[in-house]
């Protein structure tokens, strides 16, 4: 035996070593991951039609915000199981939404559309009719997204009442990708004055990447381990750590010499824009549009909402809009609420709401609004509808919060006149 085979079997021994060492470790860490109940799934998969979609059969436990345990049922839809038959002497209703109604934050019983369906079963609306409340949420979707799962996922359901449940802090930032900032999902826009869908996003270097082999392994890894479930979730926390760590401190934008003089006048839109750079995107929802990119998002989010009331009408069915709330309007600080309001500039925190619901009184479209009634509940109860844990006040509704809204909710559908 040549000194050279001898090290290359030396060397072949160690790495052997290694990776039967490390296979051990992994099973070990495995099987120790299982019997404690650790879970951390990715609830989604690719769609071919909306970008992605929640993935028929996950579960896990979800960590992120809240803790909870996530079932998807076979058809994608985060919520029990129904028949695709509706059964006699029912009405169904359709709930489209994005993370409000997907709620991984808390139990589905928790969730708001379970608290309405509990609750329209004790009223007299639907003539003693049962209600059966069908979850179409999905995180992440703007109305596009929603009038697609609407086309072609909801209908075989046989819905009599189809609720679009908008989140108005983001939908709108949702429906424009110039604002989303993101290439894989479709796109309605305004072509020749007509919605027009663009999905040209099946073409993108990242949907495609996306498809690859490796990427499908990965996923499917994923699904299967909890090691590598631990591993995702801890890069993402190492992420998120990084990131804090090098955030500088903001600086406060310089007061443009209109304010200086005086403070309560409007701001321009220069300061506008600096803000939004400043406090995030998002918050101009609660302003006039300042540019054409934001009155192009707006016109493509009423024309989505008329097109998916056209949509409803033609399956003879019923069509109510109901705006959800953001944590900065139903802040139970009347003082933070009113800080938040000065620092951007803002004069009415419920904006996005009354132009949606002015959008739907021209369109005669039902709609509820929910934020104002929110605000007066946290107010008058000091209680915070939104956050968990130290992040109370900020982010998705907890459980009070999911609790109030699907009460309200139900008492305006038992009212009774809402959908006549």
């Amino acid at each position: 035996m040549t000194p050279q085979t001898s090290r290359a079997k030396k060397l072949f021994a160690k790495l052997l070593l290694i990776t039967l060492g490390f296979l051990f470790g992994a099973t070990v860490a495995e099987v120790a991951l299982r019997f404690a109940g650790y879970s951390a799934p990715d609830f989604y998969s690719i769609d071919y039609s909306r970008g992605y979609a929640l993935r028929p059969k996950a579960e896990g436990w979800f960590r992120r915000e809240g803790r909870s345990y996530v079932r998807i049922n076979s058809d994608g839809l985060r919520d029990r199981e129904h028949s695709i038959t509706k059964p006699q002497n029912v009405v169904r209703i359709a709930v489209l939404g994005d993370s409000y109604p997907e709620a991984l934050s808390v139990s589905t019983e928790e969730a708001f559309w379970s608290v309405m369906e509990r609750e329209l079963q004790r009223c007299d609306a639907f003539q003693g009719k049962q209600v059966e409340v069908l979850n179409f949420g999905v995180s992440g979707y703007g109305t596009a997204q929603e009038l697609l799962t609407l086309r072609e996922q909801v209908w075989k359901y046989s819905p009599d009442i189809v609720m679009l449940a908008v989140t108005t802090n983001n939908d709108v930032i949702d429906n424009s990708r110039l604002l989303k900032k993101i290439d894989k999902i479709p796109y309605f826009t305004y072509q020749n004055n007509r919605l027009t869908l663009d999905n040209s996003f099946r073409s993108s270097r990242a949907f495609l990447g996306s498809q690859s082999q490796m990427n499908r392994f990965g996923r499917w890894l994923r699904a299967r381990s909890r090691l590598v479930q631990a591993a995702v979730e801890g890069h993402r926390g190492f992420k998120i750590w990084l990131a804090s760590w090098r955030a500088k401190p903001e600086q406060p934008q310089p007061a443009s010499a209109t304010q200086e003089k005086n403070p309560a006048a409007a701001p321009r839109k220069e300061d506008l824009l600096l803000l939004a750079e400043e406090l995030g995107t998002e918050h101009l929802v609660y302003l006039e549009p300042v540019n054409a990119v934001w009155n192009d998002a707006w016109r493509v989010t009423e024309g989505l909402i008329v097109a998916m009331r056209e949509e409803v009408s033609g399956h003879q069915a019923k069509f109510v809009v109901v705006t959800l709330s953001n944590g900065p309007q139903v802040h139970p600080d009347p003082k933070l609420r009113e800080e938040f309001k000065r620092r951007l500039g803002i004069t009415d925190l419920f904006y996005p709401d009354n132009r949606i619901k002015e959008l739907c009184l021209r369109e005669r479209i039902p709609v509820l609004t929910l934020a104002p009634e929110l605000q007066g509940f946290a107010e008058l109860n000091k209680i915070s509808l939104h956050g968990f844990g130290s992040n109370l006040g900020n982010g998705h509704w907890n459980a009070i919060g999911h609790r109030v809204a699907g009460e309200l909710i139900a008492k305006k559908l038992c009212a009774g006149s809402l959908l006549k």
